[in-house]
């Protein structure tokens, strides 16, 4: 690999890896421009319009994680979270076009103000124009906004990886927060907690960088670096959370009939249907996005298809098909017991070739039994016997451990792969005796696995079944 090859090779890696942050640097002063949109600031604006806007009154919503920016040396008195939480609320508010929000965050500002224009009405103006109308009282809230952004989590999940080979390497690296947000609604007319919402967003940074450092020519060392770092902004990620805490008030509150949307009850239905469905994905979604499933079937079967091959005392080794049936009871979320019949062939080539039945009882443990993509072990005792050859019939005990992952396709369906190694208690399954080894061999492969109740005698039905 020539020293232009290498320069190619570390320009590709940032080009194919960050191009949308590479090619946009800031090379020079840009003119201000419109705030950017979060995620949740379309869905916020596609809502339909209410029929009747609420007036709402925000006091204080605020950062009360007290946290301060985390510094490598020394100390800061930056806060980590924005102090304007208050205001991005108002806006989300007034985006939405359900609230008509009311000045309450700077009330005293506005009662100095709006005795200044008292006095001066009945100074001065009153004495030119008897007529002139009083000063229109203030908006009162039937509906007043509590909470705030109660947890700013760092480091939840740091990682990456990097390689380096005869002077080239690259890099990256990511970091992951997160930050937490309560929205509650309070009736003004009797102190009541209609709702409260809570929403988790998570703030994202990555760094990318490749390097080159290599000796063209004696005394000549050519040296290149490049690299760039992505960090999602704070206001934003707060902007976000908020945003979607308004959003699914106002589908929780239409849930609850608190108030409706223009078009009516059909509408209103179709929304709170959608705001549900997405709600059970999040609330089915664990801490690292890893989706969370519950299992409520407790007996499966299994098809698998495999090939196999046989480690005994001759050299020749050839792989060949292993197939199996098997049928497992759940008895707890982590343990499964199965009982499996299976047929396969042992190939030696020319010298030893034969067919095989076999039946195991293993113990299967589910290391993630909640996840979409879940990995197992498992373990037991077997038994296989000759179903070719001059001795068929022949019996020998063996024992099996394995490991594989699932993958569940639907409640009722799912894949899995698997890597099992078989011990026979016998050095005669080829009918040679050798050496101070038992015979084994290795399977691997892959099947489908279909999920079950048996059905129950006194037909009661589970509460899927009835809502």
């Amino acid at each position: 690999m020539n020293i232009f090859t290498r320069i190619l090779i570390v320009i590709s890696v940032l080009l194919l890896t960050s191009c949308a942050a590479y090619f946009n640097q800031p090379l020079q002063q840009k003119p201000s421009r419109t705030g950017d949109f979060s995620a949740s600031t379309k869905i916020l604006l596609d809502l339909p319009q209410a029929k009747s806007p609420l007036e709402v009154a925000v006091y204080n919503f605020s950062d009360q994680t007290g946290q301060y920016k985390a510094v490598e040396n020394g100390s800061t008195f930056s806060t980590a979270i924005s102090q304007g939480a208050t205001t991005i609320l108002i806006k989300a508010l007034e985006d939405s076009g359900w609230f008509i929000p009311i000045e309450r965050e700077n009330l005293s500002n506005l009662s100095t103000e709006r005795n200044i224009i008292r006095n001066t009405k009945q100074e001065y103006i009153k004495n030119l124009n008897p007529n002139e109308p009083p000063l229109p009282p203030l908006l009162y809230a039937g509906l007043l906004l509590e909470g705030g952004i109660i947890s700013y989590d760092t480091n939840i999940i740091t990682g990456g990886m990097g390689a380096r080979y005869f002077g080239l390497g690259a890099s990256a690296q990511y970091r992951q927060d997160r930050i937490t947000v309560y929205l509650r609604a309070v009736s003004t007319s009797n102190g009541e907690i209609l709702k409260t919402i809570y929403v988790s967003k998570t703030i994202l940074s990555q760094a990318l960088d490749a390097s080159l450092f290599r000796f063209v020519k004696f005394q000549r060392l050519l040296e290149i670096e490049t690299g760039v770092t992505q960090n999602e902004p704070m206001q934003l990620a707060v902007k976000d959370a908020i945003e979607k805490a308004v959003h699914d008030l106002i589908i929780e509150g239409i849930e609850e009939k608190y108030w409706g949307t223009m078009e009516g009850p059909a509408k209103d239905n179709e929304l709170v249907s959608e705001y549900l469905r997405h709600k059970e994905e999040d609330e089915n979604t664990e801490l690292y996005d890893i989706k969370f499933v519950v299992r409520d079937y407790k007996n499966s079967f299994s098809l698998t298809g495999a090939v196999g091959q046989i480690y005994g005392d001759y050299t020749a080794k050839e792989w060949d098909f292993f197939t199996s049936f098997q049928y497992q009871r759940k008895i707890s979320s982590t343990f499964n017991l199965g009982l499996s019949g299976s047929y396969f062939k042992l190939n030696n080539g020319p010298i030893f070739n034969e067919f095989f039945g076999g039946i195991d009882l293993n113990a299967q443990f589910n290391i993630l039994p909640n996840d979409e993509v879940s990995p197992f072990v498992y373990f037991g005792p077997g038994m296989i016997f000759r179903a070719s050859g001059d001795n068929q019939g022949d019996l020998f005990v063996k024992a099996q451990i394995g490991v594989g992952v699932k993958y569940f396709l639907s409640p009722r369906w799912g894949l899995r792969a698997f890597a099992e190694y078989d011990f026979v208690f016998s050095d005669e399954l080829d009918y040679l005796v050798n050496g101070t080894r038992d015979d084994h061999y290795y399977n691997f492969g892959i099947g489908i696995n279909y999920y079950f109740n048996f059905k129950n005698n006194n037909n009661k039905k589970t509460l899927n079944e009835k809502l």
